[in-house]
């Protein structure tokens, strides 16, 4: 199981929506609305690495109001 943090950034006012949208998608296990330089911090999990960056691009960048997403993988020291 590969596990990433998506640190989102939303347009301005997008942030609530945009974390509930993602939130709904499959493989999502939690989508919360921050401050700071991101809007959205987004827990995900996939089975390797190929259908995490799937995950990432196809669905949760395709969420409207998202101007820019970061994915930190998740390692195990």
């Amino acid at each position: 199981m590969v596990q990433a943090y998506i640190l989102v950034q939303t347009e301005v006012g997008k942030a609530a929506e945009v974390a509930r949208q993602i939130s709904e998608i499959d493989g999502v296990v939690s989508a919360e609305d921050v401050t700071g330089p991101y809007d959205v911090i987004v827990k995900a999990e996939s089975s390797n690495v190929d259908d995490l960056g799937k995950l990432v691009v196809a669905r949760v960048q395709s969420v409207e109001g998202i101007t820019r997403t970061l994915t930190c993988p998740v390692v195990h020291l």
